[in-house]
């Protein structure tokens, strides 16, 4: 298939990085392979986004530590970045809505290349952008990409995909404009059944086809938790973040057992709303 025939594909990872891990960094590069490979997609950027302070979850360092140690660890990425628009959110802001943040951004940025194209004429072009805009943001259950326009996917591991059978968690709107418009890039990893956590979910199962599984074949389990454990405990975490992540943590002294407490007993915001929501 000829290169400007392929899908050009933005991949976006929200999560709380806390702190970010090799191996988030490896699911970027499993998943540009594995989309790469299919001879359907070209990845052209990947897009970590940390989720803000108002998601309170329980041992949640301040967003901007997160922010930095995940630019120290893409530091030496020609494809990934990080984004802190979520990040700076004063309210928690669900995934789906930073997903159409990005999409928009990219269908503005189109928009601009084609009023600087010398081969069309300018006269009007600006407002039909602006119409265009306008209107893929009304739809909102429909197709939010704009023809010419890299498609933003959602990259995750398995436990993200099976948090959608967390009671008041997600939307169940939320669930399908994810999978239904977007799409997902799904890591599996030891011990789960991702492809029967979806046969299970009418939802999921609709949208199977925009549902990519990728298996990582070399076993990695690092975990952000696993990370805060050993720093807790005094124990080495060489090898398992890049280098410039572990001298950060160690100058500012970030993980202990009082950042652990960070937001004990305190309902994580996307139940906090949801859970309200259901009672309203």
């Amino acid at each position: 298939m000829d290169k400007s025939e392929k899908t050009e594909v933005v991949l976006l990872a929200c999560g709380s990085f806390n702190p970010i891990t090799n191996m988030h960094l490896r699911l970027f590069e499993l998943a540009k392979d594995y989309l790469n490979g299919t001879g359907k997609y070209r990845v052209i950027k990947g897009i970590i986004s940390p989720v803000g302070d108002a998601y309170k979850k329980k041992g949640l360092i301040p967003a901007h530590h997160r922010i930095i140690m995940a630019e120290l660890a893409t530091k030496s990425s020609n494809w990934v970045e990080v984004d802190t628009w979520e990040s700076l959110q004063k309210e928690w802001t669900e995934t789906v809505k930073v997903l159409r943040h990005h999409q928009e951004k990219l269908e503005a940025g189109n928009c601009d290349q084609r009023q600087n194209s010398p081969v069309v004429e300018r006269s009007g072009r600006k407002r039909k952008c602006l119409e265009e805009r306008q209107d893929s943001s009304q739809k909102k259950s429909l197709e939010p990409k704009t023809k010419g326009v890299p498609e933003v996917k959602l990259l995750c591991g398995a436990d993200l995909l099976e948090s959608f059978g967390v009671p008041n968690l997600w939307k169940s709107e939320d669930i399908t404009r994810i999978v239904a418009d977007y799409g997902l890039i799904c890591v599996t990893r030891d011990g789960s059944d991702a492809q029967k956590f979806i046969y299970e979910s009418d939802v999921l199962w609709k949208h199977q086809s925009n549902i990519h599984l990728v298996n990582e074949w070399i076993h990695n389990d690092i975990s952000s938790t696993k990370i805060r454990r050993a720093l807790r405990r005094g124990q080495s975490i060489r090898y398992l973040v890049p280098d410039l992540v572990q001298e950060y943590i160690e100058k500012h002294d970030l993980y202990s057992s009082e950042s652990e407490d960070r937001n004990v007993g305190v309902v994580l915001a996307p139940l906090q709303r949801n859970t309200a929501e259901a009672k309203s």
